[in-house]
């Protein structure tokens, strides 16, 4: 059975890489460049095919690079059945690819340029007495919020940072150049492990420190499909993975200086328990690798994901990308347009029709009932990125008549979720679908934390989005909206 199964793996890796092969042998093709950039210089060629000396400094969006991400984007929207020409996705492909070169810009900067002119003399200990190392004791700059793509996925996964260092040659490097310096290596596709090792690395050789230490602490969103978003509504959101790498007098996990480094984590109330080995692999973190097996993915999509990789830069065929492409592509598949319509109309339909059959409502003896903390699901349509958080409806009904279900509710959300939506829109939409069997009295609130805060220029971490819905008597009765927001709890699972 083992031999079988390993078997069938190995099939469907040697399958996604002859995918890969081959788009990135047509990307070459077509000029696009894999695993390098013209740094957005074209030389312009006359009529007479003799080229103009020098080089003509492109904007932004006429980058090749740019305009090849785009035209991927186009044929992935296309192929979850998507009108491209419509208002709200018109320029979701721009606005793709300006997240992921941000995202990605790493590639381009260099550890070097960086470090070279932020490094200090400051006397210290001369004898390098104890963990000093003849310039000072341990030095530790904690809670750095990074972000990063995951190479699994092309997911962002949020980081928190805790990097330190032990000076030697009686100089110490600026403390917000660790900052920087731990930016670059994060925006590149990216595995936990690998993060930490090429950050500690970086910093050793940069620094020329008695010795490097690095913590992160990694958070990966594990978003579910419409049918496991049903029947699990206590799906856990979130993969969490803490990982170390040290260098110098930090190689030894278990040296004294470990000790004080996670003493003074520990002191600001860091967990640093649980902390995944340096010498097992980091693959199976992300979610995407429990992915269920369905039926082949869309080939002319999974060539426009490798058209991506190359686009920023990667090799589609380096081995912990081969199946990264039908990774995106399962995932992006679950915003497929469906005809869910005909299953909802069903549940809609038969609580209409036992509201009627109890007679009309007498307004006077009617109360608010609620259901909070509804799980939401749901794709950003501006940047193709994920949102979460939680719904919270409000609605009058009859003592006469029984509340509504929660897990009809939670369908009419999750239906409403599993689309490319602004949560704007999607507050709409599940106010008047409430709406609309239960006579028109209907609040919802909606709190959210989209990803795209963090996975661009902005990088908002912790912010979260809330968007009220009123219909009916909500929407000219304040007294009835205070009620109801009162009772939504100060604090709600919205956040990872």
């Amino acid at each position: 059975m083992v031999a079988e199964e390993t078997e069938t793996m190995t099939e469907e890796v040697e399958a996604a890489a002859a995918v890969v092969e081959e788009a990135t042998a047509a990307a070459t093709a077509a000029g696009s460049s894999c695993g390098c950039s013209d740094e957005g210089h074209y030389y312009l060629e006359l009529e007479n095919g003799v080229k103009r000396g020098g080089c003509v400094e492109l904007s932004f969006e006429e980058e090749p690079e740019i305009l090849d991400i785009e035209d991927a984007v186009r044929v992935l929207l296309r192929g979850l059945g998507e009108d491209i020409d419509r208002e709200g996705l018109r320029k979701t492909p721009l606005r793709v690819a300006k997240a992921l070169r941000e995202g990605t810009r790493g590639y381009k900067q260099k550890v070097k340029d960086i470090v070279c002119g932020a490094l200090f003399p400051e006397a210290g200990l001369e004898s390098g007495v104890g963990h000093a190392g003849g310039a000072g004791g341990l030095v530790i700059v904690r809670d750095l919020d990074l972000f990063s793509y995951c190479e699994s996925c092309l997911f962002p996964f949020q980081v928190k940072c805790h990097v330190g260092y032990i000076p030697s040659g009686q100089r110490v490097v600026g403390l917000s150049k660790l900052s920087r310096v731990a930016d670059i290596f994060a925006k590149r596709l990216q595995a936990p492990q690998r993060l930490a090792n090429e950050l500690c690395t970086a910093l050793h050789h940069g620094i020329k420190a008695t010795g490097v230490a690095v913590v992160l602490q990694c958070s990966h969103i594990h978003f579910p499909n419409f049918e496991s978003a049903i029947l699990d509504p206590n799906h856990e959101g979130w993969v969490k993975i803490l990982v170390t790498s040290g260098s110098g007098v930090f190689e030894d996990e278990k040296s004294d200086t470990w000790t004080d480094f996670f003493s003074l984590l520990r002191f600001r109330d860091i967990k640093v328990d649980n902390i995944h080995s340096r010498g097992s692999s980091d693959k199976s973190w992300c979610p995407s690798h429990a992915f269920c097996k369905t039926e082949p993915a869309n080939k002319v999509m999974l060539n426009a994901v490798s058209s991506i990789l190359c686009s920023l830069g990667e090799d589609p065929l380096r081995k912990e990308l081969i199946e990264t492409p039908a990774h995106f592509v399962k995932w992006l598949m679950k915003f497929k347009n469906t005809n869910l319509d005909m299953k909802l109309n069903g549940f809609v339909l038969n609580r209409r029709d036992s509201l009627t059959s109890n007679g009309g409502l007498d307004h006077n003896e009617e109360r608010i009932y609620s259901e909070l903390n509804l799980s939401l699901w749901s794709q950003c349509e501006h940047h193709l990125l994920p949102f979460h958080g939680v719904v919270h409806i409000g609605y009058y009904c009859s003592n006469g008549v029984n509340p509504v279900g929660r897990s009809l509710l939670q369908t009419i959300v999750h239906f409403y979720g599993f689309k490319l939506q602004v949560q704007e829109r999607l507050t709409r939409q599940i106010a008047e679908m409430v709406s609309s069997f239960l006579g028109g009295d209907v609040m919802v609130v909606v709190e959210a934390n989209h990803t795209c805060m963090i996975a661009r220029g902005i990088e908002k971490f912790g912010s979260n989005t809330a968007t009220i819905g009123v219909l009916g008597r909500f929407s000219t009765d304040p007294v009835a909206r205070a009620k109801f927001l009162q009772i939504i709890p100060s604090s709600s699972p919205a956040q990872g």
